[in-house]
């Protein structure tokens, strides 16, 4: 183990002081930063990193340039809110030589909640001995305040790094990340690697994320009273000959689709790598009409190894034979239109340097054997090596209900987050000999 005297040193102090990691978490918590709205957020981070001596970079994205980009649409609270006041921060510790440079980067955004399903506060953080209850605990305010509390012990106990470390608290990596963390590369923070501590459960790390397509198809039909319904086509009668349709193809997707990083430490998701699912299906207003047309809403996920534009294809392939052999839908053929959420795969190899250094670590740190896993969500490490070629994984916590009801994360995981990157930042980055 390289370094192991001074990591035992970094690892005692993150172990010590970790109540402020604790209460650094709980402002965090307390600021309802739904997607859209992460200024608040921001705001905390801004005052952190400012009490540790950085001067955080605090900017708003370019539309304008973020529209030139491969990987640019136009996401939900983009169109709901733009960006001109929703910043991302960036603070910079340089280092002292030519080390390799490391990016840690977390989002401040989190998805709604429904407060009747809650029984803690969901924006006001509880604890109940080791666990951390709280929207945003485990995804990923959580795994901010593990990289801060990491880099902060780091500096306490004046470890000088070889190479520059850039600390990221970006925007709505629920609905893509564009804002974001793509943003920022965008903007010039393009390091050698990154580290992103979404709720992956330390010792197990990231290693791909999943293409990810929103769809709505409009099944065209004419209305009627429901008493003269001859006079009327049921739409929802042509639409289910669709979904039919659609059912089948996700079913020889799965049989077709083996990924077997996603379900390494899942069995049960074998079989269910890929999904295509109609989530909202509207039709008439009223009982007593025969519905003049139907709209479907779905989503098609895939892991790495087919590019978007195959899948879409096969998705519209389907749809036209569909249609065929029926009448009506050969003259009215279902519309399909792609929007939203427009999330490309990625894999990054294990063997790259910063991946295996994560590896080492956290095994070190935790005492236990990880796995390389993903491919079956999106994320925002496909913006560094989908794009930009640079390696990134995910080194975080394991959280509990995220995205759910009652969501919480442990001290204690989150403290094995925090000594994984930190003595991945040291061996990483270098570190100037004393």
């Amino acid at each position: 183990m390289r370094h192991e005297k001074l990591k035992q040193q970094v690892t005692e102090r993150i172990e010590s002081q970790s109540e402020e990691m604790v209460s650094f978490l709980g402002d965090m918590i307390d600021k309802e930063t739904v997607i859209g709205n992460e200024r608040p957020g921001q705001e905390v981070v801004v005052d952190k990193f400012e009490s540790m001596g950085l001067e955080p970079d605090v900017w708003s994205p370019d539309v304008e340039k973020l529209r030139e980009h491969e990987a640019f649409f136009e996401t939900q609270p983009y169109q709901e809110a733009g960006y001109d006041d929703r910043p991302n921060v960036v603070a910079t510790v340089e280092g002292a030589g030519d080390g390799p440079t490391l990016t840690l980067s977390g989002h401040m955004d989190v998805v709604p909640v429904t407060e009747s399903e809650w029984e803690h506060e969901p924006f006001e953080m509880e604890r109940e001995g080791d666990t951390l209850y709280g929207r945003g605990t485990g995804d990923m305010k959580g795994g901010i305040a593990a990289y801060v509390h990491a880099i902060e012990c780091l500096r306490d106990l004046d470890v000088e790094l070889e190479g520059d470390l850039y600390l990221q608290s970006t925007l709505e990596e629920e609905d893509g990340g564009i804002g974001g963390v793509l943003a920022t590369l965008i903007y010039g923070y393009q390091p050698d690697g990154a580290i992103i501590p979404e709720p992956f459960g330390v010792p197990n790390l990231g290693m791909a994320s999943a293409g990810v397509r929103y769809f709505r198809i409009t099944v065209e039909g004419k209305s009627a009273h429901v008493g003269r319904g001859y006079l009327g086509e049921n739409a929802l009668d042509k639409a289910m000959k669709v979904y039919e349709a659609l059912r089948e193809l996700d079913a020889v997707r799965k049989e077709r689709i083996d990924y077997e990083p996603a379900y390494r430490l899942e069995p049960r998701m074998r079989g269910h790598e890929t999904n295509l699912n109609i989530g909202m299906i509207q039709a008439a207003n009223w009982p007593a009409i025969i519905p003049g047309e139907v709209i479907m809403t779905g989503r098609l996920g895939w892991p790495p190894g087919e590019e978007p534009e195959e899948v879409m294809a096969e998705l519209t392939a389907t749809l036209e034979a569909a249609a065929e052999g029926d009448e009506w839908l050969e003259e009215h053929p279902p519309e399909l239109e792609f929007f939203g959420l427009q999330a490309d795969p990625h894999e990054v190899d294990p063997n790259e340097p910063l991946l295996q250094t994560a590896m080492e670590n956290a095994e070190w740190v935790t005492g236990r054997e990880g796995v390389f896993y993903g491919g079956s969500a999106g994320n925002d490490t496909r913006h560094y090596k989908r794009y930009y070629d640079i390696p990134a994984t995910s080194v975080g916590p394991e959280a509990t209900d995220i995205h759910g009801a009652d969501e919480n994360v442990t001290v204690d995981s989150l403290l094995e987050t925090a000594k994984t990157i930190a003595c991945t930042t040291i061996d990483y980055c270098g570190v100037v000999d004393d």
